[in-house]
Protein backbone atom coordinates (compact mmCIF):
# COMPACT_ATOMS: atom_id res chain seq x y z
CA UNK A 1 0.00 0.00 0.00
CA UNK A 2 1.45 3.21 -0.89
CA UNK A 3 1.86 6.11 1.69
CA UNK A 4 -0.93 8.08 0.25
CA UNK A 5 -3.08 4.98 0.33
CA UNK A 6 -2.37 4.57 4.25
CA UNK A 7 -2.78 8.32 4.53
CA UNK A 8 -6.50 7.96 3.18
CA UNK A 9 -7.19 4.78 4.86
CA UNK A 10 -6.51 5.95 8.81
CA UNK A 11 -8.47 9.35 7.86
CA UNK A 12 -11.86 7.21 6.63
CA UNK A 13 -11.28 5.46 9.66
CA UNK A 14 -11.04 8.47 12.11
CA UNK A 15 -13.99 10.10 10.22
CA UNK A 16 -16.58 6.69 10.53
CA UNK A 17 -15.37 6.52 14.13
CA UNK A 18 -15.50 10.50 14.98
CA UNK A 19 -19.12 10.82 13.03
CA UNK A 20 -17.66 13.11 10.50
CA UNK A 21 -15.22 14.53 12.30
CA UNK A 22 -11.20 14.37 12.08
CA UNK A 23 -8.47 15.80 13.68
CA UNK A 24 -4.56 16.62 12.49
CA UNK A 25 -4.07 18.99 9.25
CA UNK A 26 -7.92 18.92 8.96
CA UNK A 27 -8.84 19.79 12.52
CA UNK A 28 -12.28 21.80 12.42
CA UNK A 29 -12.16 21.39 8.41
CA UNK A 30 -15.05 19.68 6.38
CA UNK A 31 -14.15 17.00 5.07
CA UNK A 32 -16.33 14.14 3.34
CA UNK A 33 -16.19 10.69 1.79
CA UNK A 34 -16.44 10.49 -1.81
CA UNK A 35 -17.39 6.85 -3.23
CA UNK A 36 -16.47 6.40 -6.71
CA UNK A 37 -15.65 3.60 -9.41
CA UNK A 38 -12.47 3.58 -10.78
CA UNK A 39 -12.86 4.06 -14.80
CA UNK A 40 -10.56 1.62 -15.80
CA UNK A 41 -10.47 -0.69 -12.66
CA UNK A 42 -14.09 -0.79 -12.14
CA UNK A 43 -13.04 -0.92 -8.74
CA UNK A 44 -14.96 0.80 -5.57
CA UNK A 45 -12.86 3.55 -3.85
CA UNK A 46 -13.15 6.38 -1.25
CA UNK A 47 -11.44 9.57 -1.64
CA UNK A 48 -11.33 12.10 2.01
CA UNK A 49 -11.75 15.10 0.73
CA UNK A 50 -12.45 18.87 1.59
CA UNK A 51 -15.24 20.45 0.81
CA UNK A 52 -17.14 24.04 0.41
CA UNK A 53 -21.41 23.88 1.12
CA UNK A 54 -23.06 25.90 -1.23
CA UNK A 55 -24.36 28.80 0.41
CA UNK A 56 -27.87 28.84 -1.36
CA UNK A 57 -28.94 25.00 -1.49
CA UNK A 58 -27.97 22.75 1.09
CA UNK A 59 -28.33 19.90 -1.86
CA UNK A 60 -24.53 21.55 -3.03
CA UNK A 61 -21.19 21.10 -1.64
CA UNK A 62 -18.21 21.62 -3.65
CA UNK A 63 -15.11 19.84 -3.89
CA UNK A 64 -11.72 20.78 -5.20
CA UNK A 65 -9.20 18.42 -7.05
CA UNK A 66 -5.94 20.18 -6.25
CA UNK A 67 -4.21 16.81 -5.45
CA UNK A 68 -1.72 19.21 -3.07
CA UNK A 69 -0.85 21.34 -5.75
CA UNK A 70 0.87 18.73 -7.73
CA UNK A 71 0.78 18.94 -11.99
CA UNK A 72 -1.63 16.66 -12.49
CA UNK A 73 -5.34 15.88 -11.54
CA UNK A 74 -5.99 13.18 -8.68
CA UNK A 75 -7.88 10.02 -10.25
CA UNK A 76 -11.09 10.75 -8.49
CA UNK A 77 -11.44 13.41 -10.44
CA UNK A 78 -11.51 11.49 -13.37
CA UNK A 79 -13.00 9.10 -12.23
CA UNK A 80 -16.24 11.48 -10.74
CA UNK A 81 -16.50 13.41 -14.11
CA UNK A 82 -16.45 10.53 -16.21
CA UNK A 83 -19.65 8.87 -14.06
CA UNK A 84 -21.32 11.85 -13.55
CA UNK A 85 -22.66 10.10 -9.65
CA UNK A 86 -20.84 9.12 -6.88
CA UNK A 87 -21.78 8.99 -3.55
CA UNK A 88 -20.92 10.84 -0.48
CA UNK A 89 -20.12 10.57 3.31
CA UNK A 90 -21.29 13.32 5.30
CA UNK A 91 -20.89 13.80 8.80
CA UNK A 92 -22.95 10.20 10.00
CA UNK A 93 -25.01 10.26 6.24
CA UNK A 94 -24.48 8.66 3.00
CA UNK A 95 -26.03 9.39 0.05
CA UNK A 96 -26.03 9.16 -3.62
CA UNK A 97 -24.71 12.40 -5.91
CA UNK A 98 -24.84 13.88 -9.25
CA UNK A 99 -21.59 15.30 -10.57
CA UNK A 100 -20.52 18.96 -12.43
CA UNK A 101 -17.62 20.34 -13.54
CA UNK A 102 -18.03 23.75 -12.78
CA UNK A 103 -15.83 26.44 -14.84
CA UNK A 104 -15.37 29.84 -15.56
CA UNK A 105 -16.14 32.74 -13.32
CA UNK A 106 -18.41 30.89 -11.32
CA UNK A 107 -15.70 28.19 -11.10
CA UNK A 108 -13.17 30.96 -10.22
CA UNK A 109 -15.62 32.17 -7.21
CA UNK A 110 -16.03 29.21 -5.70
CA UNK A 111 -12.60 28.56 -5.31
CA UNK A 112 -11.39 31.72 -4.17
CA UNK A 113 -14.14 31.62 -1.17
CA UNK A 114 -12.18 27.73 -0.72
CA UNK A 115 -9.10 29.31 -0.71
CA UNK A 116 -10.15 32.53 1.49
CA UNK A 117 -11.15 29.98 4.44
CA UNK A 118 -8.24 27.68 3.89
CA UNK A 119 -5.56 29.44 2.51
CA UNK A 120 -3.97 25.68 1.62
CA UNK A 121 -6.02 26.30 -1.56
CA UNK A 122 -4.04 29.29 -2.57
CA UNK A 123 -0.88 27.78 -2.32
CA UNK A 124 -2.15 24.59 -4.53
CA UNK A 125 -3.55 27.61 -7.34
CA UNK A 126 -0.04 29.05 -7.03
CA UNK A 127 1.87 25.65 -7.28
CA UNK A 128 -0.29 24.88 -10.29
CA UNK A 129 -0.43 28.22 -12.42
CA UNK A 130 0.67 27.95 -15.46
CA UNK A 131 0.55 24.37 -15.44
CA UNK A 132 -3.25 23.56 -14.82
CA UNK A 133 -6.55 25.24 -13.24
CA UNK A 134 -7.51 22.89 -10.63
CA UNK A 135 -11.09 21.87 -11.18
CA UNK A 136 -14.26 22.26 -9.16
CA UNK A 137 -16.50 19.79 -9.03
CA UNK A 138 -20.55 20.44 -7.61
CA UNK A 139 -21.76 17.31 -6.11
CA UNK A 140 -25.72 17.49 -5.67
CA UNK A 141 -27.59 15.15 -3.37
CA UNK A 142 -30.02 12.76 -5.81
Amino acid sequence: MSSSQDWNTDIIAEFRANQGRVGGPFEGAPVVLVHHRGRKTGRELVSPMMYLPDEQDQDVIYVFASKAGAPTNPDWYYNLATAGTGDVERGTETYAVTVTEVTGAERDRIYAEQARRYPGFAGYAEKTKGIRTIPVLALRRR
